[in-house]
């Protein structure tokens, strides 16, 4: 990984934001297309693939167990798919950097080959929580070892025929309902998930799309084990976890209209579009569309005077990596925005709760961590209105890093934002795109 620069951004504010812009490829759908289009029989093509690194973990990982992959130029990317069963043991441990899709999700295919695994990451992967995932695929028949706390690396052993099971998910995470529909591809019998909010469902979506029958009824998943994939084409939608972080710089910011193209509109990740629009932001969406069963829309937005509100809980799971940005709206907002359900947030790369709470209690906007959330009393949009820049350590976590790129519009004096090298695992070319719309942003190079 080419992580060994130590990068800082440099933002100030700006007053203006205009023009059209298409973020980078959705990160999940990136993922699941490279897994997927290695598992199925033929040649997948794929256009508009993430090349971040979190994706490209993902790559090398299927090509170390001998799968070949063109690609990927310019987003495009050729998978020379190997059946349910070709893949290969890799003679060296599987690297998934800092991606926590990569080692959750294909520790559900490993469950079910015959050879012997070991999944390994990064510092901060190393330390997020696996036994989510090791509990249902152990009660499908799997043996995965992990350290102390279930934390990685992951050894998995092969040879251990996979049944299936029915499995209420403790929490709702689309992680944990995908690595169990994958590992129940290997199953015998019918293998489903019940969760207890809706999660994103791209990995129901695209096994569809690759063939794969996938029931949905009543909150229940369910998938036949020894289905085949057939390989196919995907047009990967834009990442609207990317395009949040100019929704809500458009908003906050003074004299801004932009238009995103063809962001992802999945149902389930449409949460931020929902909580900015209660907030009173000013968002138009038009040519709709479906591309490879997902769907997509332009995004129009412009300036507005956003207001506090008590979000609602059934939001947080569709918008649950979009916090980081909606605690900067909130903080911009008119009145009191408070934040509850959302623990989830505390496991991510880092501690979202606390580090986003520290990094604005440093510019002085009135912010107080919950267990499951926050209280932030806004310092409200009118022009002027401006808190103070501060340095902030995102602690290596690229969401954090973006967000308070996104702060920085309304801040005083220049933030430092320590640790942003990480931006390239998910919004390869931010600070580029940033500044194409308006943003004052330089990535400098410690």
């Amino acid at each position: 990984m080419s992580n060994h620069n130590i990068i800082e951004f440099h933002a100030s504010s700006t007053t203006s934001m205009s023009g059209l812009a298409r973020v980078p490829g959705d990160k999940s759908i990136s993922h699941r297309s490279i897994m997927m289009g290695s598992i199925a029989d033929g040649v997948t093509q794929v256009k508009g693939f993430l090349e971040g690194e979190d994706a490209l973990c993902t790559m090398n990982a299927f090509r170390d167990m001998g799968v070949k992959i063109d690609g990927p130029v310019d987003g495009k990317v050729t998978v020379y798919g190997v059946g349910l069963h070709g893949l290969k043991p890799s003679s060296k441990p599987l690297d998934c950097g800092n991606s926590g899709t990569s080692m959750r999700l294909i520790s559900g295919l490993l469950a079910g080959q015959d050879f012997d695994s070991e999944l390994v990451g990064d510092a901060s992967l190393s330390k997020r929580p696996m036994k989510r995932v090791m509990d249902p695929l152990a009660l499908m028949g799997a043996n995965i070892h992990a350290l102390e706390g279930g934390r990685p690396p992951l050894k998995v052993r092969g040879k251990r025929p996979l049944k299936a099971i029915h499995y209420d998910l403790p929490m709702a995470s689309a992680q944990v309902k995908s690595c169990v529909l994958l590992a129940g591809l290997y199953a015998d019998g019918i293998t489903s998930v019940t969760e207890p909010a809706i999660t994103r469902d791209h990995t129901e979506r695209m096994l569809n799309g690759f063939g794969v029958q996938v029931k949905t009824e009543n909150g229940q998943i369910s998938i036949e084990g020894g289905q085949v994939l057939k390989a196919t084409s995907i047009d990967v939608p834009s990442d609207i976890s990317s395009a949040a972080f100019f929704m809500v710089a458009a908003s906050i910011c003074e004299n801004a209209d932009i238009t995103l193209k063809h962001v992802g509109m999945n149902p389930t990740r449409t949460g931020i579009i929902d909580i900015l629009k209660l907030m009173g932001a000013n968002l138009e969406l038009s040519n709709h569309a479906v591309v490879g069963g997902e769907p997509v829309a332009d995004v129009r937005i412009r300036s507005a005077q956003l207001k506090g509100i008590q979000i609602p809980e059934h939001l947080v799971p569709l918008a649950i990596d979009e916090f980081p940005v909606l605690f900067v709206a909130a903080a911009n907002a008119i009145g009191q925005t408070v934040l509850t359900g959302a623990e989830e947030l505390r496991v991510k790369e880092s501690d979202r709760i606390a580090v986003m709470a520290k990094g604005l209690q440093a510019c002085g906007i009135d912010a107080t961590p919950t267990v499951d959330g926050m209280i932030i009393n806004g310092v409200g949009g009118q022009p002027g209105t401006r808190y103070h820049s501060a340095e902030i350590e995102s602690q290596g976590d690229h969401r954090i890093a973006m967000s308070f790129t996104v702060a920085a519009i309304r801040a005083t004096g220049t933030m430092r934002i320590k640790g942003a090298q990480t931006v390239d695992t998910s919004f390869p070319g931010f600070v580029q795109l940033a500044s194409s719309l308006g943003l004052n942003v330089q990535s400098v190079k410690i």
